[in-house]
């Protein structure tokens, strides 16, 4: 398993979202209310860059007429034709068994001793904090 610097956490503020290439493939990162997510940026229904989707939420209701908002900033919807996902575990949100691939992610306080395999690295200093995808 290999070590990638997203960017500082500073960068990358609640609601915010993005979006690295890492060993040819894109994956998307998001800050939702301060925890972090990743996902491939790939729509299993046709491929589209699901990843620049509009970030939602989810309209729920126990009973007719009673609507409440929910989970604003969780659901990613693709920019094609729309298939909702749940940014925390990458499943659909529709009765499917269709599922975008998930990465895991960690804030790291200390400098990589190496960045990618084979890089030679320099002992540096640390003055906030960095996010890291592991893949």
């Amino acid at each position: 398993m290999g070590r990638y610097v997203v960017g500082k956490v500073s960068e990358l503020p609640p609601s915010s979202r993005r979006i690295v290439s890492v060993k040819g493939r894109e994956i998307g990162v998001f800050n939702v209310n301060g925890v972090y997510y990743a996902l491939r940026n790939l729509c299993p229904h046709q491929s589209a860059p699901l990843c620049l989707g509009e970030l939602t939420g989810l309209a729920v209701s126990d009973e007719p007429g009673e609507i409440e908002w929910t989970r604003e900033g969780e659901i990613l919807r693709c920019p094609w034709h729309g298939w909702e996902f749940d940014i925390l575990n990458g499943r659909t949100i529709f009765e499917s068994k269709a599922r975008v691939k998930t990465y895991d992610v960690r804030v790291e306080k200390e400098a990589l001793e190496r960045l990618k395999d084979g890089v030679e690295t320099f002992p540096v200093r640390v003055e906030d904090e960095v996010v890291i995808l592991e893949y």
